[in-house]
């Protein structure tokens, strides 16, 4: 299985959800996203597999969510999605993405990472 976890280590839900995977025997690619932001065509692609748009993978409570929400138009996801390279505190965590299977979700709760494992075993 070839799961990337964009993962915030000060996050108890994201090493949750690391914990989880790893107690399948899976060892996930770990991108720590606040040290590697992703770039605006990963974000995209990201919000595509999980099905939902690029403001809707976003922490609205984070003070840097107004700062983006100044600077992009509401229907823009491109601007959107550039700016979580500028503000990558907004982006919500963590996401786990399964590689082969072009799926993604977001670990809150952490058993959500169950579904594409389960679904894989």
């Amino acid at each position: 299985m070839n799961l990337t976890i964009y993962h915030n280590p000060a996050c108890s839900k994201s090493r949750k959800t690391l914990e989880l995977i790893e107690e399948h025997g899976i060892t996930p690619k770990i991108i720590e996203y606040l040290k590697t932001p992703p770039n605006a065509d990963s974000i995209i692609r990201i919000a595509r597999l999980l099905g939902i748009s690029v403001q809707q993978m976003l922490r609205t409570g984070e003070a840097d969510y107004q700062q983006l929400s100044a600077q992009a138009a509401d229907d823009d996801e491109q601007q959107w999605a550039a700016g979580v390279q500028n503000y990558p505190r907004v982006l919500e965590r963590p996401i786990v993405v399964d590689e082969d299977s072009a799926r993604a979700v977001i670990g809150r709760p952490p058993e959500n990472v169950l579904k594409l494992i389960d679904d894989r075993s």
